[in-house]
């Protein structure tokens, strides 16, 4: 018998296709991250877009001007604490089932005036609020 013994070769590792699938995964993972920076938030409030509603009756107009006045329904309300506001609030709910809040608010006005109308809501028991923002043009070409 003859036994041959085999060749001493040393096996090699082909890099070749390991390169390829790296590379494909580093090119995924580029075209997927996004990048952002925290540090430049530019916000412009508000801004929607949708249909211009008439005011309903169970509905409660509150406007918050840029430099923190309030007004309830077009009615000024000198603001001194919440518990003004809320005060002034129940009364203009008292004639109306379930009203709902309407925030008109200055997109210039602080966000502390705003948590102020909220705080003064639920002070008066009125639940149901929501925000007011001005239709934005369409660019063109949509």
């Amino acid at each position: 018998m003859n036994f041959r013994r085999g060749r001493d070769e040393e096996p090699e590792i082909n890099l070749v296709p390991l390169i390829d699938v790296l590379l494909v995964i580093i090119i995924f993972l580029m075209l997927s991250t996004t990048f952002t920076r925290f540090a430049e938030l530019r916000i412009s409030l508000p801004g929607a877009q949708g249909q211009n509603t008439e005011q309903r009756p169970r509905e409660i107009q509150v406007a918050v001007s840029a430099d923190g006045r309030y007004a309830i329904d077009k009615a000024p309300v000198p603001f001194r604490d919440v518990a003004v506001l809320a005060q002034a609030l129940q009364a203009a709910a008292a004639e109306r089932k379930d009203p709902v809040l309407i925030i008109n608010a200055d997109a210039a006005a602080s966000h502390q005036s705003v948590v102020n109308v909220m705080e003064a809501a639920r002070l008066a028991g009125i639940a149901r609020l929501a925000f007011a923002t001005q239709r934005q043009s369409l660019p063109a070409g949509q």
